[in-house]
């Protein structure tokens, strides 16, 4: 975020009153949230909410990281599409649709795949990334460089009917990365919802629950979610909080103490 926070107009007093008034958020904070940069990774069913929100949050920067195009399978959850999009990059549709919510807000399409390579470039002085992608390996480059990186890793996933959130800031001497969570798995199978299937609203729910997680970063307020995994059962409309462990042998945060 930028060292001065700019100065809030009339009409961004009126567009954001709602957060100002709030006491945890207030002025200062919403401040902070347009000097913000945030890197958004997937612009699908988890994306397209996250960055309509983020966008009417006025969070002034959103980098969105996707190769793909809007299909017309995409439509039943993927709300920031409509059929006019079919065909369309989506990164680029997330900027015209960001446009059309917030000019307060830049939005910078990168309409490219973010793996292990190129991972520290898309997401250098970035203040929070939004990892909402459907492909394990890229959760894990992502994952590892935003490690590295010192940067705030809010991770959303989806299953048919279950949901899970996490806050990763494992370069903390107490806090858990990613990988203590998941391992060392490079060569699980890629599932995806084109095989096993997603409820569209699921999708809607967690991407909004993953804004409102990078906001609460961006501006500190509550009980933060670092280091807990929250799960939504959707069947059973259960939802539980879990307490992630620090791996002592976890090869990310090894790297870390490595570099310190």
């Amino acid at each position: 975020m930028t060292p001065s926070a700019p100065v809030l107009s009339d009409d961004q007093l009126e567009r954001y009153a709602r957060h100002i008034v709030l006491k945890e958020i207030g002025g200062a904070g919403q401040a902070r949230l347009l000097s913000a940069d945030v890197a958004v990774i997937g612009a699908g069913g988890i994306g397209s909410p996250a960055i309509l929100y983020l966008a009417a949050a006025g969070v002034g920067t959103i980098r969105v990281i996707d190769d793909d195009h809007v299909a017309l399978s995409n439509l039943q959850r993927q709300i920031m599409f409509g059929t006019t999009d079919i065909g369309a990059p989506k990164a680029e549709c997330a900027m015209a649709a960001v446009a059309r919510i917030n000019p307060d807000v830049k939005l910078i399409p990168i309409n490219a795949r973010i793996d292990a390579e190129n991972a520290a470039l898309m997401l250098r002085d970035a203040d929070v990334v939004l990892d909402g992608c459907d492909s394990f390996a890229t959760r894990l480059a992502v994952a590892d460089t935003a490690q590295r990186l010192r940067i705030p890793l809010v991770s959303a996933a989806v299953g048919p009917f279950e949901g899970q959130l996490a806050t990763y800031r494992g370069w903390e001497a107490d806090q858990p990365c990613y990988r203590c969570l998941v391992g060392n798995p490079e060569d699980a199978p890629e599932r995806n919802c084109a095989e096993t299937g997603v409820i569209g609203a699921l999708t809607g729910m967690m991407g909004s629950m993953a804004a409102l997680e990078v906001i609460r970063t961006l501006v500190p307020f509550g009980a933060s979610m670092a280091g807990k995994l929250m799960i939504a059962d959707l069947l059973s409309m259960r939802f539980r909080t879990v307490s992630i462990a620090k791996d002592p042998a976890c090869p990310g945060c090894a790297a870390i103490l490595c570099a310190t």
